[in-house]
């Protein structure tokens, strides 16, 4: 299992670790980012979290803990990816089912050829969003509103044609999980990974023991700093009870960055925890990971060479350094997350990195990038 030791032990020139490290400070410091959490891993050994900022957006808050948990938003997508590779794995389905096979509501013009490849490597023409993602959430709706709402659109483009990324394929994906495994997706998940990789402080929406008792666990989850246009206020953002208990699979993932870490480690791993227990085949974790759009000929060539997906994570992409920075290797993969955070994994450097945020980086991932870049660099 993953271990946590100092920087050194890591294999970092410590002298960048903590010019990586003051740099977050800094932007703690002057309001840049209200809150941040770093991590670095290699083999079976991580630093330990160190934290910067404060738990909530005023600026005369508490400083944030160092049990804080973080709602990580789209890195949620291949970590529900994986409870699909299992599924995969042991035989129950296969890339190229069509996804009313086992939703049958799904059936419909433009979406009849829709394959679990399409959902996982962003080729189904779903959109992002609902047209009426806002008044979903506005209402609380629960996720098999919004399951319902993508069986009924027109998507973009003939599945396989073109890559647009598409936070309800995800949403339809955690359907499939839940329908195939007899449990909904957030059982599945914390069933088969979280347990499995001890992953205690992790959770596909926060369960409800999450909110009882003196000090409630959700009390450790910091404040976001809302996007722009989106009312502070609101009861259905990133700060409210409604939405960090939805357990959205496209982005309601919740975790403290050593969680995060110990599942970096085991894809780092090949799929592999401790000594004896292989919790994802070597197989999967190489197909997860590496170009799927080279074999889909009818996805423009620009796109499979410079904007390549693997089975929920996203690849390198050249001259691209939003968020994964700019000196990763050609077959690093990860994700980012509108709320502000990154993982990363680069198997050439036999390294993870974790950052995050309680600040939203979209579209470029500024501060993200910047950061990547001081901590790769640190990587001796």
């Amino acid at each position: 299992m993953l271990t946590f030791d100092s920087p050194e032990a890591v294999g970092l020139d410590i002298d960048r670790w903590e010019a990586a490290c003051r740099l977050a400070r800094d932007w703690c410091q002057r309001d840049v980012i209200p809150s941040l959490a770093l991590i670095v891993g290699r083999g079976d050994i991580a630093t330990k979290p160190r934290f910067f900022g404060r738990q909530r957006l005023d600026v005369d808050s508490a400083p944030l803990g160092d049990d804080a948990i973080f709602l990580i938003a789209s890195i949620t997508k291949p970590i529900v990816a994986t409870g699909a590779m299992l599924l995969i794995e042991r035989g129950l389905l296969t890339l190229g089912d069509r996804v009313h096979e086992v939703i049958p509501e799904f059936a419909g013009k433009g979406r009849y050829a829709i394959t679990i490849r399409h959902l996982l490597t962003h080729t189904s023409g779903l959109p992002d969003m609902l047209p009426n993602n806002v008044p979903l959430r506005e209402a609380h709706a629960p996720l098999s509103e919004f399951v319902a709402g993508t069986c009924g659109v027109q998507p973009s483009f003939r599945a396989g044609r073109s890559v647009q990324y598409q936070s309800m394929g995800f949403a339809v994906l955690g359907e499939i999980v839940a329908r195939i495994s007899g449990v909904s997706c957030a059982e599945f998940l914390q069933r088969e990974i979280f347990g499995p990789l001890e992953m205690n402080d992790m959770a596909l929406g926060a369960p409800s023991d999450w909110f009882s008792g003196a000090e409630p666990r959700i009390s450790r989850v910091p404040e976001i700093r809302p996007p722009a246009g989106q009312d502070p206020n609101s009861d259905w953002g990133w700060n409210s009870p409604y939405w960090q208990r939805l357990g959205a699979p496209w982005g309601g993932l919740l975790t403290t960055p050593a969680d995060l870490a110990r599942f970096a480690q085991m894809m780092l791993n090949n799929g592999k925890v401790g000594t004896t227990t292989q919790l994802l085949g070597r197989a999967t974790v190489r197909a997860a990971t590496r170009n799927q759009l080279c074999e889909m000929a009818d996805v423009p060539e620009v796109d499979r060479r410079c904007k390549p997906w693997g089975l929920g994570w996203r690849l390198h992409w050249p001259t691209h350094s939003a968020n994964f920075g700019d000196l990763l290797g050609p077959r690093t993969y990860g994700h980012w997350g509108a709320t502000g955070t990154v993982l990363w994994i680069d198997p050439e450097l036999d390294a993870f990195a974790i950052i995050l945020s309680t600040q939203p980086q979209e579209p470029h991932g500024k501060q993200l990038a910047r950061l990547s870049n001081a901590l790769a660099s640190a990587i001796r």
